[in-house]
Parts: C-alpha cells; structure tokens; sequence
C-alpha cells in the first residue's frame, strides 16, 4: 500500500548533508540520520532531485542496470515520527506536533514553514522536541516505530481509548534503566519500558493478550510504503548498529572501458542526451530504438568530442548492442579474473588508453624479494562503489540474502553509487611457491581448517559457505601488514587505503596469487603518486621487510599467537587490533580470516611461517 507523498520542502544545505560516500555507505538509502535538529531517513533514489551520472559498463551490465549515480540533491523522509517536549513531557507523532503548531504560529512563520521543518519545538512551552530514541525492525528489513499506544494500554492490561494523549517520564535517578522510564497515557494506563528489548516480547504480549496487535507494520518509510508482514519485529535502539547494513559492490574500471575516448563519449552531453532516451523506452523497444538512431547518435557524439565516427561507432555498440553475459555476479571469481588480467597486463592496452587506467610493469629483478613473480605500479584507476540494497538485524551479503531490501525499484535503470581515482601497488605472487609451502607444513592446513570450522558456526557460514584455504589466509595477513606499514611511509591515513585480493584455484577458473592495495579516498581529479612511489625497487623491499618484522611480534602476545580464535565470530587466529586488523573500510573481509602464524610461524612451530626465509 502506497502513501501519497504530499509535499517536498528544501533543507538547509550546511546543517542537512552529508558527503558523497557517506550516502553510498552509513547513510545510505534506508538508513537513519542523526542532524543537528532532527532524525531523517534517507530517501528512496526516485526521490532524489539531483545526481550525476557514473559510468561503467562492465559494472552495469553485471548489475543489470544502465549506469550510476553520484547524488547531489538527496531527499529524506521524517523518521521516527514520534518526538517528546522535554519540559512539559508531552509525547506525540509529529502529525500532531504539526497540527499543534499551525493553530498557534503566526500567519509569517506559517507562510515561510508550514510544516515545521525550520525549528521543530513545543507549540506551548517554545522547548525543542526530542526524537524517540528506540524504533522496532524486522528481519525483513522493515522499520516502524515502537508501538507506544498500544505497549502502554497492554501492559496496563487496558482498552485503548479513543483519544490516546501521552507522557514521557525519566525517573530522577540515572541507574534506574529501562525501569525508569515509563510512558502514561490521558486514560491512566500507565507503563515502563522494562522488557521492551526482551527477545520475543512482542510475540509473547499478544500470547498472553490473546491478540494479533504487536506483529510488523511492514513499514518501508525510505520508499514511503507498507507491506503485509507476519513476523514480530525486535526492539532497537535508534543508533544500533543492527539497524542497517548496506551491502555494497565495487569494481575496477579495466581496459577497455577505460581508455580515453571511452571517457570522453561518457563525458558528452550528446552521450547523456541518447542515455535518457533509452532509459525511458520500453524494455521490448530498447535494441530496435538503439539500432534505428545509432547513426544519428554516433554523428552527433563524434562531432561534439572531435573524434572519429567508426571509433565512437565501436564503443556505442559494445555500450549497448553486445549481449549481456549469462549469469554476470560481481561477486564471481570470474569477475575477478577480468580485473587480475588487467592487473597482470595480460589484456594490451589500446592506443587510446590512459584514460583511467594506467599502468607500468617494474622489473621485478631489482627487488631481489623471494615468493614475487611480478609488481606492477596502477598510476591511474577509478573505482566505482554502488548501494544495491541493505539488510536489517542481520548482514546480508548479495541480493539473495534472506531480509534483503532492494533500495530502487525494478524499473529504475541506475543505482546510487560514487566513485574514486587513485592509485595502487599490484603484487603477483609465485603459485609455485605457495603449493611447496602448502604440501610442506600440514600445520597450515590445521589452522586454516580451525578458522573454516569456525565459520561454518557463524551465522554468515551457515548461509554462505565458502572454503578458506592457506593460500588466501597468507594473502589476507600480508595484505594487512602491508597496508599498515605503507600507511607509515606514504603519508596517507590507513583509512584512506584499501585491498582487493584475487586468490582462486585452476578449478575455479584461473589460478590467481596477487594484493591489489589502492589509495579509497581519492578526489575527483585523483592523487598525488605517494603510494606508487613506495612501489619502486628502492623502496619496496625495505616496506616488506618491516612489515614482515613488525607480525613477529604483537603487544599482546603471548595471548595472541596463541588464540586458537578471536574477533568477530572467531574468525582470526593471531591476528587482533594490535598487529593485524584495520578500520573496516580497509578491509573485504570485514576484518576476518587473519593469522600472523601462517606469514612469521608460531611460539612452536616457527617454521610454518610463508615469510621466513626473508631476511
């Protein structure tokens, strides 16, 4: 059931806005944000007034859209409703707040805010009001308000009145808890919130009321709809951090959807012109309209960039009329391939590259390093980072995650998404070396096998089961030293670096060995070679070898080397926030599957370490 939408008012720019990435991640669609004066839900993308188009086709055809979308003007959604005057304690849904307040503001204040957006305050007693602080969410991902009317009149085992008017209550000591505040109504029911973050209160309630009262409202308030849900929603506070969980992709742009023209045609107004056209016909429609006017279009393109019409003719029709490939996933080792051999310089580059990808391969002799088949230094490279969906309660990896909520709708061509240009260090692994090292020391199957089973026990195990071999717990861990001990020497923050790890067998479709560390936190016109140059053989060399000292010992050792389990779910070995991990932005493990044992060896056996033979 859809809500009409009534009215959309202007914020302020400097008090309510948040930066690009931040609406791409932690505010993204769906998720609730805490401004100076109120609480807001992100809005839907068909809301948004303003965006700038993202291009990149791999990307896009692998998530079955047309393009992304930086935002420049999002829109909001007031969430919760339900606000409380702090001096005469009257708590109400900001409907009434509102209609309160048009009975009692002057006709200059109406004319300028109509629906108190400006300055939300008691219409009484001139106090601001203050947002509910707990909300309901269910495993579906939806998001309601606490049913306060009806918990109060339940717990006070009375009707519901008719005109229900409520008081929220502190009690005068703070170590009081949830037993100190208590919710009465104008009738005399009166409640306190003891209970109220219990598992299955709600469900529990109705069994001992005899109702079906307390089940989900199905309330969507980013998309302004509801939908029909049985199941009993659980009591949160409104900052929890089981609110919301994004799930976002990134990917490279490669060869050849980097190379300049290709840049240059996405840069047009022309391109962008034909980009709105095909987004508004119809599915059926959209190869025979492409087909009828490419001519026109590729004249009109060509001549606005000044380039050759055959050139921009091919790049159209890769764009648009090349079939799209059968079970694209982006998160596929198939997906990876493509960016490894990009990576590695097994695709050439065209004559008109240098676009957003550029690339030069070292000679690895002058590192004189064991175990390194190759370095290649990414000068330039754009990443492109999309919002698909979020979940609630619980993470969900893909689209096809249980409570899984899509943030547009099916007909909309784009997602939400803003981009990086930076640059990076490629590190290519010898396999060979990792398959001796492997068939040597059983001991690295044991503690890879004791991480395996404790994921298998972990809630995201049992939905995603995966196998973390050796290889890719030595490639993780040296990842993270690495990014830690660069961070030193290049000057940029270790939030500001990131991993891509491409680790896969022959079976899997290629045997892949190799750390792509990348600057995240670029600007538009990318960054200043601090990171590349501590790629060079002068360098280089010297930032492994420390990173490589630096895992032999931690702080907490010995506690560390020796856990047999430790983080989230106990999915790291010796690895913890004194040696191994990194801000989560870093990391595309979300800070698991690390072990300094598998890099420097352990207390007994310190020979199992992959990195020993360094000096």
């Amino acid at each position: 059931m859809s809500e009409q939408v009534k009215t959309k008012i202007e914020l302020n720019k400097v008090t309510h806005s948040v930066r690009a990435a931040q609406a791409v991640l932690q505010y993204g669609v769906g998720a609730m944000v805490d401004f100076p004066d109120q609480t807001l839900v992100t809005a839907a993308p068909e809301y948004w007034s303003g965006m700038s188009r993202i291009y990149d086709d791999r990307f896009a055809k692998a998530l079955g859209v047309d393009y992304f979308a930086l935002p420049t003007n999002i829109a909001y959604s007031r969430f919760p409703e339900w606000y409380f005057c702090p001096k005469c304690r009257r708590f109400q849904p900001l409907k009434k707040w509102v209609a309160e307040y048009r009975k009692t503001a002057k006709a200059k204040t109406l004319e300028r805010d109509e629906n108190m957006v400006e300055h939300m305050q008691c219409p009484k007693c001139h106090q601001d009001l203050v947002v509910a602080r707990i909300v309901t969410v269910c495993e579906r991902g939806h998001l309601n308000d606490f049913p306060w009317i009806k918990w109060v009149h339940a717990k006070a085992k009375k009707p519901i009145c008719g005109n229900p008017e409520l008081k929220f209550k502190t009690g005068a000591s703070g170590t009081e808890g949830l037993e100190g505040l208590s919710v009465s109504c104008s009738c005399g029911a009166i409640a306190t919130l003891k209970g109220a973050f219990d598992k299955d209160c709600f469900q529990k309630l109705d069994e001992d009321l005899g109702t079906n009262q307390f089940r989900c409202d199905g309330h969507h308030p980013f998309r302004h709809t509801k939908d029909k849900c049985e199941c009993y929603p659980k009591t949160v506070q409104r900052g929890a951090s089981s609110v919301y969980f994004p799930v976002v992709h990134s990917s490279l742009v490669i060869p050849p959807y980097a190379d300049k023209l290709n840049a240059k045609i996405e840069q047009s107004k022309a391109y962008d012109d034909c980009m709105t056209i095909i987004s508004d016909a119809d599915p059926e429609e959209r190869t025979s309209t492409i087909t009828r006017r490419l001519s026109k279009w590729v004249d009109k393109i060509a001549l606005e960039i000044g380039a050759p019409s055959e050139e921009v003719k091919k790049i159209l029709i890769r764009k648009w009329l090349e079939p799209i490939p059968e079970d694209v996933d982006v998160t596929s080792i198939q997906y990876r391939v493509e960016e490894y051999a990009a990576l590695a310089g097994e695709v050439g580059a065209t004559s008109s590259s240098f676009g957003d990808f550029s690339r030069e391969e070292m000679d690895i002799s002058e590192y004189n390093l064991p175990h390194i088949k190759a370095i290649s230094l990414i000068d330039k490279v754009r990443v492109v980072n999309a919002l698909i969906g979020f979940s609630r309660i619980q993470p969900a990896m893909t689209s096809n995650d249980v409570g899984f909520v899509d943030v547009k709708e099916p007909d909309t061509r784009w997602y939400p998404a803003y981009e990086v240009r930076g640059e990076g260090i490629f590190i290519e692994f010898n396999q060979e070396d990792i398959d001796n090292w492997i068939e040597s020391y059983p001991a690295v199957h044991e503690r890879a096998a004791r991480l395996n089973n404790n994921y298998m026990e972990s809630f995201i195990g049992k939905n995603h089961p995966r196998t973390i071999t050796p290889k890719f717990l030595m490639l993780h861990t040296l990842s993270h030293l690495l990014i830690s001990q660069l961070s030193f020497e290049c000057g940029y923050s270790i939030a500001s670096l990131s991993e891509r790890l491409y680790c896969a067998e022959e079976s899997e479709g290629k045997k892949m060995a190799g750390i792509f560390i990348y600057t995240a936190s670029g600007d538009a016109e990318g960054t200043l070679g601090g990171l590349v140059r501590q790629g060079r053989p002068d360098a280089f060399p010297r930032i492994l070898r420390k990173a490589i000292a630096n895992a032999r010992t931690c702080s907490n050792d010995p506690v560390c080397i020796m856990s047999r389990g430790q983080g989230r779910d106990s999915l790291n070995l010796a690895a913890c926030h004194a040696c191994g991990l990194l801000p989560e932005t870093c990391c595309e493990e979300r800070n698991a599957f690390l072990d300094r044992g598998v890099i420097v060896g352990t207390y007994e056996s310190p020979e199992i370490g992959f990195w020993n033979d360094i000096d």
